[in-house]
């Protein structure tokens, strides 16, 4: 299916590794122009290389800070400079420390909003004028947890509703000009998740590789999870016209995980 976003300029933040790049990747293979960004200056780089031999537009792939608000300044302008536009912004952040509650101090809460919360703020503000333009879009990549918490992962259980609360306010304040929807990422097998598996082996908690993934699989539906791909479709699709109505969604992506 051609979604139609040939020649469209994509911003996607935390998008050198896992399911941002996925993200840019469908958008690029769509060939549109992307940005993305990311913490580390190799990572980036094999981003910018990846993007650039999947699609057949303009990338721009840079390091930056999302927690930095006048990094993510400076991304947006460039982004825009680049591409002499914005089209459609998605947001993505790395997870936060795992951890229960009582082993999570001061300084762990407010890292974690300004990476989860504070990042999509001051992006969305810089992005917004662009977007409203056009007619753009803005997709949040969040988690399953803002629907469904996790054991130990309290930072993640708790500050993700930030944005997911945002998303809701923004899909009415800023319709029609800018639609704004967010997807749920459930367990999708990325770099993170496999090296999750595999220090699971090394501590002897599982017996490999395979065992591992089974447990991480165990209370999927569809009997598998996820493959990064999958979740960048969509977001792509959301993106475009073939999702004109789709507004203030918060669509799991899961293999039907959720309970609640």
């Amino acid at each position: 299916m051609d979604l139609e976003l040939d020649g469209s300029a994509v911003l996607c933040t935390a998008a050198s590794r896992g399911l941002g790049l996925a993200s840019a990747e469908a958008f690029a293979s769509e060939g549109a122009d992307v940005a993305v960004c990311g913490s580390t200056a190799d990572h980036v780089d094999d981003a910018r290389e990846t993007l650039r031999a999947t699609g057949s537009g303009d990338v721009l792939a840079v390091q930056a800070d999302l927690t930095d608000p006048d990094e993510v300044a400076a991304l947006v302008a460039e982004t825009v400079e680049t591409f002499g536009g914005l089209d459609h912004l998605v947001t993505s952040a790395g997870g936060p420390p795992s951890g229960p509650f009582l082993d999570t101090d001061d300084r762990d809460w407010y890292r974690a909003y300004d990476l989860l919360v504070m990042s999509v703020v001051w992006t969305v503000r810089e992005a917004h004028p662009h977007l409203a333009d056009g007619g753009g879009t803005i997709t949040a990549i969040t988690s399953r947890t803002v629907r469904q918490v996790l054991d130990d992962l309290v930072l993640s259980n708790a500050v993700r509703r930030a944005v997911d609360g945002l998303v809701q306010t923004l899909a009415r304040e800023f319709a029609p000009a800018v639609r704004v929807n967010a997807v749920l990422p459930g367990a999708i097998e990325t770099d993170r998740i496999e090296s999750i598996i595999e220090a699971s082996v090394e501590r002897g908690d599982v017996p490999d590789y395979e065992a591992g993934y089974r447990e991480w699989a165990a209370d999927v539906p569809l009997d598998r999870i996820g493959e990064p791909r999958e979740l960048g479709d969509v977001v792509a699709m959301l993106a475009s016209d073939r999702a004109s109505y789709v507004n203030g969604v918060r669509l799991p992506i899961d293999g039907g995980s959720i309970r609640a």
